[in-house]
């Protein structure tokens, strides 16, 4: 996700931080290449020439001097870059019912990414119904049902009512019990009368706390021109922006809603239910500039574990119960956050890390043989593993029982051994709220190559 921008913002605030003193040249070859970036990005040429107009007149300007212009340049950089990207807007859930009904073209990613919104919610706490409205696609309805049923949510869908009202006037009753209903609607290849005509109805009737634009970043500056037409026609108050990872127009889209004031409530970087995060624009800069994001990384943590099981775990932990299922339960959740190689952006220092593309797979070949394990073992060694420290002849039986070699019996328990030794130092569980000073306390006591074995 915006590979090349990022690698050019890190190198220019490296130039800048290190230069004895910035003269016309070294200013001229750092615009230029920041220019290309952006441009290269998708963010609108007339937006380029402002921000680095601003960054040359700054770094030029001899009435600052020394360290305090370097400073000055670098904060005005990421000022003016936060500044495009637009303002956080953040969806929050009123007391009482949230209708949430997602608008958007054919191909956008409405269906998945309600279903990715109510596992969000789900996992917060929140009784999340997903109600079928797009009677025009073709398997939109069963699409919506299959989601919801591999994520455990609640779908609302009449296979055979083609008429959008009357669906959902028959389930009103139904969603009375739930805080928030998600609402699927019809697309069209443009935004046409029937479109318009189908959605204003809807509203009328639904009276959406929200209502969402959904479109993908691969149409870069184009958004501008969607977001005003949906929010003209349709009163859209906000934006969910898919395909995020798969793009280089990903800046187009981002500063385009910014232009018209279309606030960017979340983004999706992938197919997986995990795949979605708050939009921050200065969490997002941050990662661009290779610094980190620890709150999104803890908040996407939070979506893989609901709030009980987190809950659960947590006691376990403070009453010293930590059991081999447990910490299979830690590497399926890194796992289902889409790997290191998903999440390395967030973590300081690990932006440029190389993580093999047969890492995830062979992690989830692991899991596996520790699952065939566990069933080999007796209940006391599942609960108290530190027994094999006693009596090592014990694995063997393990091994041969779960069809395995005794060095996977081993690397499970080296992997117990490793998070109890997280625990007792207090840094916490991977599912649980660790915080930032935390999360830097596992990164200086394990080094990056013990994390990344985790």
């Amino acid at each position: 996700m915006l590979e090349r921008l990022g690698d050019v913002l890190r190198k220019a605030t490296d130039k800048i931080a290190n230069a004895i003193f910035l003269d016309k040249n070294m200013v001229d070859s750092i615009v230029r290449e920041l220019q290309r970036a952006l441009i290269e990005a998708d963010v609108s040429i007339t937006l380029v020439k402002q921000l680095t107009d601003k960054i040359k007149q700054a770094a030029l300007d001899e009435r600052i001097k020394g360290i305090e212009k370097k400073e000055h340049v670098i904060k005005l950089l990421h000022d003016e870059l936060v500044n495009i990207l637009g303002e956080q807007k953040q969806l929050k859930l009123a007391k009482g019912q949230n209708r949430i009904m997602l608008l958007g073209l054919y191909g956008a990613g409405k269906t998945t990414t309600i279903a990715k919104l109510g596992n969000y919610f789900a996992k917060r706490g929140n009784k999340v119904a997903l109600l079928g409205l797009d009677v025009h696609r073709p398997a939109a309805k069963e699409q919506l049902m299959q989601l919801a049923k591999k994520n455990n949510l609640n779908a609302f869908v009449d296979l055979k009512e083609t008429d959008a009202l009357k669906t959902y006037k028959k389930f009103k009753k139904d969603l009375e019990k739930y805080n928030l209903v998600l609402i699927d609607t019809a697309g069209r290849h443009n935004l046409d009368k029937e479109l318009v005509k189908e959605i204003t109805a809807l509203g009328k009737e639904i009276k959406p706390t929200e209502t969402i634009l959904v479109m993908p970043a691969d149409i870069g500056q184009a958004a501008k021109q969607q977001a005003e037409d949906f929010k003209k026609a349709l009163n859209i108050t906000g934006v969910i922006i898919t395909r995020m990872d798969s793009t280089a127009k990903a800046g187009g889209a981002l500063t385009a809603c910014a232009e018209t004031n279309a606030g960017v409530y979340f983004i999706t970087t992938g197919e997986k239910i995990n795949d979605i995060e708050e939009f921050n624009p200065e969490s997002f800069l941050s990662r661009l500039l290779g610094m980190g994001d620890l709150a999104t990384l803890m908040d996407k943590i939070h979506s893989v574990t609901g709030e009980k099981q987190q809950e659960e775990m947590q006691k376990r932990l403070e009453e010293g119960k930590l059991s081999l299922e447990d910490v299979i339960e830690q590497v399926k959740s890194m796992n289902q956050l889409g790997g290191l190689d998903k999440i390395k952006s967030m973590i300081p220092g690990f932006g440029k890390a190389k993580v093999p593309e047969t890492a995830l797979e062979s992690q989830q070949a692991k899991i596996a043989k520790w699952e065939h394990i566990l069933k080999s073992m007796t209940a006391e060694e599942r609960s108290n593993p530190e027994v094999f420290d006693k009596q090592p002849s014990r694995i063997p039986r393990v091994a041969k029982g779960a069809g395995v070699n005794n060095t996977d019996v081993k690397s499970l328990l080296k992997q117990y051994k490793m998070l109890s030794e997280m625990i007792k130092s207090g840094i916490g569980d991977m599912s649980g709220g660790m915080s930032q000073k935390q999360m830097q306390k596992l990164m200086k006591k394990f080094g990056k190559k013990k994390f990344m074995k985790f």
